[in-house]
């Protein structure tokens, strides 16, 4: 196989940390409910461990964008976040510009103060409200209520973020869709400059999976859908990505990353990560101890190292980059994947003949038809 010539990405940092005051039933994050108080000192020392460890991974880059997920990370206190992003920065260094984002919840049981964490080096939180409705708060397991995440989105837009994002979910147990429709509405109201607005799906090794509730039907799930994206064009919301919604500027730069084939260390109970080592033509695939158990019993933090073999990088690039909306520079894929091209040339030919495709000098770019049969697409590059 011809191959062109790696180059290195910008670098992000994914940080887990994996406790819940309960687990959500639609949950499948690797999570845990919180039992008695939570080891913020020994995880937090873990975490700059399992850090320092992954160094070598960094080939003289700085960080472009930290994500601290989980779980529920706003569980521990504003200090000790400070001292993780501290100690990051410290190891590895930052771009002037980085994007330091922090999931949390709204709950008044589930964070410190909002001006803590802006205060700890947190630039932008994602406040996991998922609805505004009592009911359905009550059907997702969530313990915090509409009122709650009102004030959880007023707080952090006062709090001097460059930016906060809220989660909503659509196509929950017996929701209409004047339901629907309200929550979009409400959480526009409340001026987010980000909406992260996904259907709920059922996975396997949930509550939901065992015990599943009552969707609506795939008619009243798509009337959802298109008039869902039509409001949100309306409120001035541009989708990015296929759950990923912002007004001009504050797209998620750490996700933007992430779809574009870009780098990433995870660390924290079983994070992942991805690394380009240009200098050996590999990408390589890092998952850390899963439980956090024995994650802090450890000092050898990966349990699995994988190599993305070069017959699979194209697919892997395209699973990835298909979820964004702009086009793909042709000269990314060769320097993100190491691949020449014509690698493609075959499976393009089959999606512009569909439809599902365009192609100029430069770039390829999904249709509107492509955006709604992206698997159809990936399809053609499978042997």
């Amino acid at each position: 196989m011809q191959s062109a010539k790696l180059s290195l990405p910008p670098l992000s940092l994914y940080i887990h940390i994996p406790w819940c005051v309960q687990k959500c039933p639609y949950c499948d994050f690797n999570s845990h409910g919180q039992h008695g108080v939570l080891p913020q000192q020994a995880y937090v020392d873990a975490l700059l461990a399992d850090l320092n460890h992954d160094l070598h991974y960094v080939q003289g880059r700085k960080l472009h964008s930290i994500f601290i997920g989980g779980g529920t990370p706003s569980l521990f206190e504003a200090t000790q976040i400070q001292r993780i992003l501290a100690g990051a920065e410290a190891a590895i260094g930052f771009e002037d510009d980085i994007e330091i984002t922090m999931e949390a919840n709204p709950g008044t049981l589930e964070h410190d103060d909002f001006a803590a964490y802006r205060a700890a080096g947190v630039t932008r939180l994602s406040i996991g409200v998922q609805s505004f409705s009592k009911d359905k708060l009550n059907l997702l397991g969530r313990i915090h209520d509409e009122d709650e995440a009102v004030t959880a989105a007023n707080t952090a837009r006062n709090a001097g973020y460059n930016s906060f994002n809220l989660d909503l979910m659509h196509g929950l147990p017996n929701q209409s869709f004047d339901e629907a429709m309200a929550d979009i509405d409400t959480a526009a109201g409340l001026m987010p400059p980000h909406l992260s607005w996904y259907q709920l799906t059922i996975e396997p090794n949930t509550l939901f999976h065992s015990k599943p509730p009552q969707l609506p039907d795939d008619e009243n799930l798509w009337h959802i859908y298109e008039q869902g994206q039509k409001k949100l064009a309306a409120l001035g919301y541009v989708q990015y990505e296929i759950s990923a919604y912002a007004k001009d500027g504050f797209q998620c730069k750490h996700n933007l990353n992430y779809w574009q084939f870009g780098d990433y260390l995870g660390i924290g109970c079983g994070a992942h990560g991805k690394i380009t080592q240009p200098e050996l033509n590999k990408i390589i695939r890092t998952v850390k101890i899963k439980h956090p158990k024995g994650y802090l019993a450890t000092s050898d933090y990966t349990s699995e190292t994988t190599e993305v073999l070069a017959e699979d990088r194209a697919l892997e690039y395209l699973m990835n980059r298909l979820r964004l909306m702009t086009a793909i520079p042709k000269t990314e894929f060769e320097l993100r994947t190491g691949l020449p091209m014509s690698e493609l040339d075959e499976g393009i030919a089959k999606s512009i003949k569909r439809g599902l495709l365009t192609e100029t000098e430069t770039h390829w770019q999904l249709t509107a038809k492509g955006h709604m049969f992206v698997n159809d697409i990936l399809s053609q590059f499978l042997d």
